[in-house]
């Protein structure tokens, strides 16, 4: 059903039937240039058919009249203009295989097929994919997807198929005909086993590390779960909008110190005092009111035998944690100041975070 901006606006049937060819190619996502090849118009008619388009049906740009192809059933999912026999560049071809779409979340956001990157679009766009990449388990509905990218201000009109659709057409798999999204009543979801994303290795990898842990192989469990770690780019999703993303953006740097300190506890506990502080220097320096990184610092500096800047850091912390949260340190910062001022053997051994 048309939205209520599309009811206000001229519909199609004011349009020429070359125009509406020409409108219902571009909702499929062509350039000018293959339009042109689609409906053998030399490209400058395409531009000059499509700045007419606008003024008539009273539209802002392009991705408005994208927009309004589907509103006014112009275009439907999955049925474009037939461009087979057209040269596809090679660039873009995808061989026929069993090899998976991969997805990064874990940095900014990024997909690849057979090794070659995916444009998948503007930033509103690309956070929907973000989110079917982060609910890959189950379902998630278009009001889940409204409500997560777009919060309080909804867009005024239907977007959410339009993006589906250009994301099902850049994330295909095997002869270029299967996507990796599937649509039911319900909403749309990743096809399970068709898509590896870096955050459910990531995942794999830290259950491997518990493994080795408990297994006594303390070596094996720092190098896999540095391993976990290595799969973080910069900041999670960066730059992408929406009240779902923040949400998750921050539970993935989460995500990511509670490993590093899971790592660097270990490495304690293997008698790397002096690598260790290097790392919780660092973590300290970005993260300056962290108790528990605060607390960890203090005791690999006081097991590497630096007991007078164990407690300059405590020193420090408790400084600003008065002046910018105006609260005391934790009974954790405490107690481990305690101990050091007992001496550095009395009860520091490591233990998980």
């Amino acid at each position: 059903m048309p939205t209520t901006a599309a009811l206000d606006r001229p519909t199609a049937t004011e349009l020429t039937g070359q125009e509406r060819e020409v409108l219902r190619a571009v909702g499929c996502g062509l350039t000018d240039g293959e339009v042109a090849g689609v409906l053998a118009l030399p490209e400058h008619a395409v531009d000059v058919h499509l700045r007419r388009i606008l003024v008539k049906l009273q539209l802002r740009d392009r991705a408005a009249a994208i927009v309004h192809a589907f509103d006014c059933g112009l275009v439907v999912p999955g049925r474009g203009p037939r461009v087979a026999a057209r040269p596809v560049p090679r660039a873009v071809v995808r061989r026929a295989s069993d090899r998976r779409v991969r997805i990064s979340v874990l940095g900014p956001l990024r997909a690849s097929y057979d090794g070659q990157p995916v444009d998948l679009g503007h930033l509103r766009q690309q956070a929907v994919l973000a989110a079917l990449a982060l609910c890959r388990d189950r379902t998630v509905s278009k009001d889940e997807l409204l409500d997560g990218i777009w919060g309080m201000e909804p867009p005024l009109t239907k977007v959410v198929p339009v993006y589906i659709y250009r994301l099902r057409k850049v994330l295909q798999t095997g002869n270029g005909t299967e996507s990796v999204i599937r649509h039911d009543r319900c909403g749309y979801r990743l096809v399970p086993g068709a898509v590896e994303v870096d955050e459910a290795r990531m995942e794999e990898l830290v259950t491997a590390a518990g493994a080795a842990e408990r297994a006594g192989e303390l070596a094996e469990a720092v190098r896999v779960h540095a391993q976990a770690l290595g799969l973080f780019g910069s900041e999670p999703l960066a730059g992408l909008p929406g009240p779902f993303v923040e949400l998750e953006r921050l539970r993935l740097a989460e995500r990511r110190t509670g490993l590093l300190l899971r790592k660097l506890d270990l490495q304690l506990r293997l008698g790397r005092h002096s690598e260790t502080v290097g790392e919780l220097w660092a973590l300290a320096t970005a993260q300056p009111l962290d108790e528990p990184v605060a607390a960890m610092l203090m005791r690999a500096l006081c097991l590497s035998g630096r007991q007078a800047d164990a407690l300059s850091v405590f020193e420090r912390t408790r400084r600003r944690l008065a002046d910018e949260l105006g609260v005391p340190p934790s009974r954790l910062l405490q107690r481990t100041h305690q101990t050091i001022m007992r001496g550095c053997d009395a009860g520091l051994a490591p233990t998980a975070p």
